[in-house]
């Protein structure tokens, strides 16, 4: 019998999932474009905003100065 591993999400696997679902990144990026040069693009940065503002660390985004 093999093991079941348990992993807990909490809400935020549910709103990444929800995003991945509805679409937001692909709208995002066909609205805004995709310019060669950026390393990622602004619909994963809406994503990545939307996630940390709902706490995905103890302080939300924390790290943004540092990217953006």
């Amino acid at each position: 019998m093999s093991e079941v591993k348990i992993k807990n999400l909490d809400h935020l696997g549910i709103v990444a999932g929800l995003i991945d679902e509805i679409g937001i990144v692909e709208i995002i990026n066909s609205k805004l474009g995709i310019d060669p040069r950026e390393k990622i693009s602004a619909g994963t940065v809406v994503k990545a905003i939307l996630i940390n503002g709902l706490g995905f660390v103890s302080r939300p985004l924390y790290l943004f100065s540092q990217f953006f």
